[in-house]
């Protein structure tokens, strides 16, 4: 018998590594000579880097890097043997670095996950995969284009101060100092959504009020994007905001797609593909799959989602565990998952559910194994 477990973090709760230890650990109770193959996943946000390296056996770095606020913060990266970095910018510039009573969109920057490209660069990658997700910026990725060597410069020639906010005021772009080693690293990004930089669907409308931003700062942070884009197409011949994806994290993905040349790619693609999935489930007769919380959101990018696709492709029949089944739950068994089940032993709390998910996860996969180990019985 051989099980892939194939999960997806639990927000605030287990790390993907966790999660797939804890459903492993509620298998192996029925089935202890089952052969278990875990493969831990992420979507490109918080997590990817574990993930990858629990997966591959990879290198965890870590590095003092620019917060979003500016102040120091200790970011962690993954280095694998064949001059891979994976880099999440939630590490360096994510939402958490930054207190509720704190979080203004207007003044954030990407600037620490410029210094983790760096130091990827610095340690011979070859090859960069940015995770994006979770951040607190809204800056068009141009603190990230600043720590690789890229002057914002207003009317004066005097270089923009931090933030989203400051790209109203800028003028042009002195390129002369990017890194020349970009142009040998191939950057793949990994994001789940397709939002464009501007307008309606774009960064500052769609994302800038969860890191902050107010109705009035999500029209100026979108006026400066608009901005940033025209004088960025007005220098590389090129317009790039309208592309799908661009609008990814604060426009991160604007900055990775018109500078570092970057491909795009749903995350849970490139964690898969880096992790071994599709070989995982050569001959395997179940995957488990989950994440904190199901539903018809899932569809868009999510790891479980991805997960079962892949599945289905091979064959194998997919169950899903949640910390909580939203609504529109079911429509995931159209894209090949099974059953889905949620760990809430009855009413608790969040900080109850996330503090005991471990022994649910447990629980709940011993559950699922005895009722396996039933219907194996009524076959023969």
């Amino acid at each position: 018998m051989k099980i892939v477990i194939a999960p997806d973090s639990f927000k605030e709760s287990l790390s993907a590594p966790q999660v797939a230890a804890a459903i492993a650990h509620g298998w192996a109770a029925v089935f202890p000579q089952a052969e278990l193959c875990l493969r831990p996943m992420a979507d490109g946000g918080e997590g990817t880097v574990d993930a990858v390296l629990a997966a591959t056996g990879g290198e965890r770095r870590e590095l003092q890097v620019r917060g979003p606020l500016g102040t120091p913060v200790m970011a962690h990266w993954g280095w694998l043997a064949d001059a891979t970095a994976v880099i999440e910018m939630a590490a360096a510039s994510g939402l958490h670095w930054v207190p509720r009573e704190q979080r203004d969109a207007t003044v954030t920057s990407s600037y620490g996950t410029g210094e983790l490209i760096r130091a990827a660069l610095d340690a011979g990658a070859q090859r960069i995969i940015l995770g994006l997700g979770g951040s607190a910026t809204n800056d068009g990725g141009a603190g990230l284009l600043q720590a690789l060597g890229v002057r914002f410069l207003d009317s004066h020639g005097r270089e923009l101060v931090a933030g989203g906010g400051a790209l109203a005021g800028l003028d042009q772009l002195d390129l002369s100092g990017l890194d020349a080693r970009l142009l040998n690293v191939q950057v793949d990004v990994a994001a789940d959504v397709d939002n464009p930089l501007c307008g309606p669907r774009g960064a500052s409308a769609i994302f800038g009020p969860q890191k902050g931003a107010s109705s009035a700062q999500v029209k100026v942070l979108d006026a400066a994007l608009g901005r940033l884009a025209r004088i960025v197409a007005g220098t590389l011949g090129e317009d790039f905001s309208e592309f799908p994806g661009v609008g990814a994290a604060g426009g991160l993905g604007f900055a990775a797609k018109a500078f570092l040349r970057a491909g795009f790619r749903p995350g849970i693609e490139l964690v898969a593909e880096l992790s071994g999935l599709a070989e995982a489930l050569v001959g395997a007769d179940l995957v488990i799959t989950g994440e904190g919380q199901l539903d018809a959101q899932s569809l868009h990018g999510k790891t479980p989602v991805g997960v079962a696709r892949m599945a289905q492709a091979a064959g194998v029949p997919v169950i899903a565990l949640a910390g909580s089944l939203g609504e529109g739950y079911q429509r995931m068994y159209r894209v090949g998952i099974e059953a889905a089940f949620s760990l809430a032993p009855g009413p608790i709390s969040l900080e109850q559910a996330c503090a005991t998910a471990s022994e649910e996860l447990q629980a709940r996969t011993t559950d699922i194994a005895r009722v396996w180990h039933m219907a194996q019985q009524v076959r023969v």
